[in-house]
């Protein structure tokens, strides 16, 4: 099985390739149009920007890449926002995978940290991505969340309720990052090999 990573201008992506290699996999890290295409699986990963992101994507044409593909896709963290509908930060249009917007954290007391960084645990959990994931605890690091919608496979409570992981079609995706969320984490990886 061949999983492809792509590559482009977002932090955090060699902590997903550690991850899959800690279950037995060896994925490609690329922005070969033709080797993404070909991926039994494809990841898009990363941690950053939202409007810059977004910029370098259509600036290399992977934003029609990513709605293109036809096999299984994981987004996380910046991956699931920028599949979203539009982000409040920068104010950008993003890929419209999913009918959600992403919206900044609000703090109304000063006990309530922002970003969003820590443990917390997943609600109502659906599909096969999350199987036996309701109430594990995974790993977040994030100040913009995507609102809940009819796409919603999971949720978290942090300051409101909002979508912890989303599914459309062959397009999943998770806000927490399974790379560093332990035992958890792992799971929801291997899950997604099995998609």
């Amino acid at each position: 099985m061949s999983i492809a990573v792509i590559k482009y201008n977002a932090g955090n992506i060699h902590s997903v390739v550690h991850g899959l290699r800690r279950i037995g996999v060896e994925p490609i890290v690329t922005d070969d149009f033709r080797v993404l295409r070909a991926a039994d699986k494809v990841i898009f990963p990363g941690v950053g920007e939202a409007s810059s992101t977004m910029a370098y994507l259509r600036a290399h044409q992977l934003d029609q890449l990513i709605r293109s593909l036809t096999q299984p896709v994981l987004g996380i963290c910046i991956g699931l926002q920028l599949m979203c509908r539009h982000s409040e930060e920068g104010d950008v249009d993003c890929l419209g995978i999913f009918d959600a917007d992403v919206k900044r954290f609000v703090s109304e007391r000063i006990q309530d940290k922002v970003p969003h960084m820590g443990w917390n645990t997943l609600q109502q959990t659906q599909t096969d991505l999350l199987k036996d994931m309701e109430a594990a605890y995974v790993y977040y690091v994030h100040s913009y969340y995507a609102s809940l919608s009819s796409q919603t496979i999971a949720v978290t409570d942090y300051l409101n309720p909002f979508s912890a992981a989303l599914h459309r079609d062959n397009f999943y995706a998770t806000q927490f990052h399974p790379e560093k969320s332990g035992m958890a984490g792992a799971q929801v990886l291997k899950n997604f090999l099995l998609l």
